[in-house]
């Protein structure tokens, strides 16, 4: 396939801080993404691991976006809603094969 010139970005994070992600995500370079409300379930056991709750409502952003672009917009979300933030979130990156309509 060579190389892949998109990359979709996820950011899970606890309800009410995708407004946060997104103006992470804009000030390194994204232009939009899409929000999903979703709820998730904890584990006791990873909670007492982490130290914290794990809050069972969650947004979840996706951005897709220009591979170079990606890491930076990664560092962006993790600085302003990673773990250690009370966005309590987690971001990753998945390379996309293709991408049809809209404007990316």
């Amino acid at each position: 396939m060579g190389t892949q010139k998109y990359t979709m970005i996820w950011a899970i994070v606890n309800k009410g801080y995708a407004d946060a992600v997104m103006a992470a995500a804009r000030s390194a370079g994204a232009r939009g993404g899409t929000i999903i409300n979703a709820r998730g379930t904890g584990n006791i056991e990873i909670q007492k691991v982490l130290g914290f709750v794990i809050e069972p409502e969650k947004d979840v952003v996706l951005i897709i976006t220009e591979q170079p672009n990606a890491n930076g917009i990664l560092q962006a979300i993790n600085i302003q809603a990673g773990l250690t933030r009370d966005a309590r979130g987690i971001a990753f990156a998945i390379p996309v094969d293709e991408v049809a309509g809209g404007s990316v």
